[in-house]
């Protein structure tokens, strides 16, 4: 397919039982090699399409694309994982909560949800239906790493995914949340322009 950042090859998965599709976009060969780039991006309609700011989801997916497109060979994986695996009337519902005062993750907890429902198994599958050896993960969340490890992926290293310039007033606490929660590792702003000194 070509694209603005060059040729890319899809690759379809289809998840069965549910009938989900999911899709690898892939530079380069891939097959038997360590070490690859690799990015693993769960759908965001509401940033990637409709350009919301509440979250930092475009940024995410466009910084993974560009730095594969710079490399010799990557792989980004767009899981269909809308909300972090609740869906999009959900994930609606959940915004509607947080514009009362919740933050993202007492959002899902008031509507019955696990602060993630993310899989890693669906990303092991196609990585290993690549012929992926080892990666290179683009991500600034510790637990993916260990969600990919645990499915038996081979995760060489983490390349850190910045998210400065992806600020807003609008996701500023999202990130805060996600960085003091869940241990994100983001690195916003210096910290005294973060305390507002």
């Amino acid at each position: 397919m070509p694209t603005k950042r060059g040729d890319l090859r899809m690759v379809v998965f289809r998840e069965y039982g549910t009938g989900k599709e999911h899709v690898a976009t892939v530079k380069g060969e891939v097959n038997k090699r360590e070490g690859v780039l690799v990015r693993v991006h769960s759908e965001c309609l509401t940033s990637e399409i409709m350009g919301s700011l509440k979250c930092d989801c475009r940024e995410q997916l466009e910084h993974g694309l560009d730095a594969i497109a710079a490399a010799d060979a990557g792989i980004l994986l767009y899981l269909r994982q809308e909300g972090r695996g609740i869906g999009l009337g959900n994930k609606i519902r959940a915004y509607a909560l947080q514009n009362r005062g919740a933050d993202t993750y007492e959002a899902n907890r008031k509507l019955g949800f696990a602060d993630d429902l993310r899989r890693y198994d669906i990303a092991a599958e196609m990585l290993e239906k690549l012929g992926v050896r080892s990666i290179d993960l683009i991500t600034n969340n510790p637990l993916k790493v260990e969600g990919l490890a645990s499915e038996g992926v081979a995760v060489r290293r983490r390349v850190p995914s910045p998210s400065a310039g992806a600020v807003n007033p609008h996701n500023l606490g999202y990130l805060k949340t996600k960085r003091e929660r869940t241990g994100h590792l983001i690195e916003l702003l210096p910290a005294a322009a973060e305390d507002g000194a």
